[in-house]
């Protein structure tokens, strides 16, 4: 593959300006952006997402969002499928693809594949979501880490939807899912691709996610989350994620203290922020100043 064709990819934790940096270096190259969130994909998950606002889109096409209903599986595979096609296409236009998004796993499967576990196994999820109701998600996480201490460690204890399938393909083989990801080794790169963040430090990076979810509560994040219960979507993958998750219980459990649950949302991101931090430090990143990223070039 050519270095024309490569991909740029822009990584990093959340709220260290991966879309403001993906819009500008959209236009300056004639790009097209196409979305690595696990969010963003679902409709009606908006505020919440962080979803690119009306006017970004206007400014430069976007994709793979509001792609799926919230009870539609999405898997990384899947979105890996639809992801070759949204950058297939951009390159036919003669436009440039640039990947952004904080979903590493996603990101991982679009460049190197994904590994070849066994597939899904209803009655084993049925159990750990039973499970998960009695006993609560830190159960499950805590019989993964007896298993498979490496994806425990990697995991949190909240993440119901991961924490399962490395239980069940544990339960399905008798291997550890860390141990099919070491046979697998991600050799094969599908994508040659050029990995671009932010770095902040810790204190400037703590800052700006106060200021995001600040934001988001202002913009309606509490109201966002009461329509989408009301409409029956308590159960589906995206409620589980950073911030939805946190505002959820809180009306479930009729708790009223709006700045409470800011203080709680803004711990959680951080804690996932640090994470993603993780989820990167084996990468080949660029790491730009932000002062210094409007001069990249791509």
């Amino acid at each position: 593959m050519s270095e024309k064709e490569s991909l740029l990819v822009l990584v990093g934790p959340t709220a260290s300006g991966k879309s403001a940096l993906a819009l500008e270096l959209a236009e300056r190259l004639g790009g097209e952006i196409i979305s690595a969130d696990s969010v963003q994909v679902y409709r009606r998950f908006d505020i919440g997402s962080g979803k690119p606002t009306s006017a970004e889109r206007a400014r430069v096409p976007h994709h793979l969002i509001d792609v799926a209903e919230p009870t539609e599986p999405m898997d990384a595979a899947r979105w890996a499928e639809l992801a070759d096609a949204a950058i297939a296409g951009v390159r036919q236009r003669g436009r440039v693809p640039i990947v952004c998004g904080g979903t590493f796993l996603w990101v991982r499967a679009l460049l190197l594949g994904l590994v070849p576990a066994p597939p899904a196994d209803e009655a084993i999820r049925a159990r750990h979501r039973a499970t998960a109701e009695s006993s609560g998600r830190a159960a499950l996480h805590a019989a993964l880490s007896q298993v498979d201490p490496v994806a425990a460690r990697r995991l949190a204890p909240n993440d119901f939807v991961r924490v399962s399938r490395a239980l069940e393909v544990y339960e399905l083989t008798g291997q550890p899912l860390s141990t099919w990801h070491e046979g697998h080794g991600f050799r094969q790169r599908r994508h040659e691709a050029r990995l671009v963040g932010l770095k902040w430090e810790p204190e400037a990076l703590a800052a700006r996610i106060a200021a995001r979810a600040r934001a988001m509560f202002e913009a309606g994040l509490v109201d966002e989350v009461r329509g989408l219960l009301q409409a029956g979507y308590a159960e589906c993958r995206a409620m589980g994620s950073v911030g939805y998750r946190q505002v959820a219980d809180a009306l479930a459990e009729g708790r009223a203290d709006e700045g409470a649950l800011l203080a709680e949302v803004v711990r959680a991101t951080r804690v996932f922020a640090r994470r993603q931090r993780t989820w990167l430090r084996d990468e080949a990143v660029t790491w730009l100043d932000p002062d210094a990223a409007r001069s990249f070039a791509g």
